[in-house]
């Protein structure tokens, strides 16, 4: 489940690791490409009360050697991010005794021309430390606006929209992530990068134009998520009653369905709105819920 936009720019490396080697490849950056990657714990907190996290921490296992990759993302520039983020590095290379590189993901060229610079820790004219990010944002992903492209590399097409999401071409590069999902047609792949770019450009005006397009040059996400939802339930037992008629128990085992796949996609409802979920009896309502849960961010998507 994505929650947010910060959270998307570095769930296209969560959802998929290895993914990310073909993407930097394109992006000619020094990395050889990877045999084996692995998450690592987040958790970055010493016996101290204070709690650090990092965003993503990869294990990356090369023919040549193993070094951990830590993905930040960053929606505007921030002075304090340089203590943390040379935490980070430091903690990791003390505890795994392994090189760390921190890639940081931009979503604009303000931002992103910030954290390329060196960020130093210093006193006066003496630098104590100096950290070195990799940066990657519009300056360097390119801007992909052919389907084809697209449709062989979802991954470097949906960070090429979350980098260039403020960019006069991010227009462009919806257009042809739009086209390519046509001809890829609805699968899992694409139904999660779809989710993955609204919430990663969820920020931005460009937000609204990817919904608008969503809505209507890819209304067959929504009927044939519906429908391949649907077919789950019925595989289950889950919308036996939706399929007899005036079977009884047909609206308490609908909107059991429509829970089943909200807790699995890990939207939590609130007590008011359970509730109402297991009190309509209204099949017409609860079979809409039931093909709009698949797609939903959030509760509030369905039931206001």
């Amino acid at each position: 489940m994505i929650s947010s936009s910060h959270e998307a720019m570095h769930g296209i490396f969560t959802h998929n690791p290895a993914a990310f080697a073909h993407a930097f490849h394109i992006l000619d950056l020094p990395f050889p490409d990877p045999i084996a990657v692995q998450q690592v714990s987040v958790d970055l907190t010493e016996t101290s009360p204070v709690e650090r996290r990092a965003d993503t921490v990869l294990r990356i296992t090369t023919e040549h050697d193993t070094f951990l990759l830590v993905v930040e993302a960053q929606s505007r520039t921030d002075s304090t991010r340089v203590a943390a983020w040379s935490y980070y590095v430091t903690f990791l290379h003390n505890k795994y005794e392994m090189p760390v590189v921190l890639v940081v993901v931009c979503h604009d060229k303000q931002t992103a021309t910030w954290a390329s610079r060196p960020l130093r820790v210093t006193y006066r004219d003496w630098t104590s430390f100096t950290l070195q990010p990799l940066v990657l944002g519009p300056h360097n992903v390119p801007a992909v606006t052919d389907p084809a492209e697209i449709i062989d590399d979802l991954p470097l097409a949906t960070l090429s929209a979350i980098t260039h999401a403020r960019e006069p071409e991010i227009g462009a590069i919806l257009e042809a992530i739009i086209a390519a999902f046509h001809r890829r047609g609805h699968d899992d792949e694409t139904e999660f990068y779809a989710e993955l770019i609204e919430q990663g450009i969820s920020h931005t005006d460009a937000a609204q134009l990817w919904r608008d397009k969503m809505a209507t040059d890819l209304s067959f996400f929504r009927s044939e998520s519906a429908q391949r939802l649907r077919a789950q339930g019925r595989e289950q037992g889950l919308e036996q009653g939706l399929e007899q008629g005036r079977e009884q128990g047909r609206a308490e085992q609908a909107a059991h369905a429509v829970l089943t796949v909200l807790t699995g996609r890990g939207i939590e409802l609130s007590t008011a709105q359970r509730t109402y979920l297991t009190e309509t009896t209204d099949l017409d309502q609860l079979d809409k819920w039931l093909g709009q849960a698949l797609i939903a961010t959030r509760a509030s998507e369905l039931f206001g």
